[in-house]
């Protein structure tokens, strides 16, 4: 064998090698926008199941997401904003957004009357403490309902995103989305059918 075969590369070689590696750096993933309707039933089993407060807590989840709720107007929903009898609540709205009323669904009232002959108050939501559950507590119960259902990246806005992904791909106009989320922009719900997984649907009639 010859010396050339044995002859280790030299230093510039060596430098030229390195520079030709591709190195793979690790992509992050895009943060998450919404939650799905499949998602937000396996929160809502995911806190059912967490104990003595599991029906406050599914049900918490429940009306943020049939509303489009903000967690500070979730927390401080009122009974005297509610009619059981007639399916109606009253949608008190904050930052400067447009309130009014929703319809209940059969779900929601039966899950909100449990959940006042269970604890009576002036809140709909309260602690053990017999207070208005809190912002803090709030995200609290969600993240750890999120991580026993697989679910990262979990905080309470999604909720409200939810809400508004679920009507447009639902086929509901861009007006009535923003006047049931109380947008007063529509600028603020073209974000939704933006992201719509209908918009295009039937536009080729073959």
């Amino acid at each position: 064998m010859s010396k050339s075969a044995n002859r280790k590369p030299s230093a510039r070689q060596e430098q030229n090698t390195e520079m030709w590696k591709v190195v793979a750096f690790p992509i992050a993933a895009p943060p998450r926008t919404y939650l799905t309707p499949a998602e937000v039933d396996q929160l809502m089993a995911a806190a059912r199941a967490r104990g003595r407060y599991g029906h406050r807590d599914a049900t918490m989840i429940l009306i943020a997401y049939r509303h489009g709720l903000r967690v500070s107007e979730l927390v401080a929903l009122r009974w005297d904003q509610i009619d059981l009898k007639i399916g109606r609540i009253h949608i008190h709205r904050l930052k400067d957004s447009e309130s009014g009323p929703h319809p209940l669904s059969g779900p929601e009232i039966r899950a909100l009357g449990r959940l006042k002959k269970d604890r009576p108050g002036r809140h709909v939501f309260m602690t053990e403490r017999d207070a208005p559950m809190t912002r803090s507590g709030f995200l609290k119960m969600l993240k750890s309902a999120a991580a026993a259902a697989g679910l990262v990246d979990v905080h309470p806005h999604l909720l409200r995103h939810a809400c508004g992904y679920k009507l447009v791909n639902d086929g509901v106009d861009t007006r009535t989305i923003a006047a049931y989320l109380g947008h007063r922009n529509i600028q603020n719900t073209a974000r939704y059918t933006a992201m719509s997984a209908t918009r295009f649907n039937n536009l080729w009639q073959d």
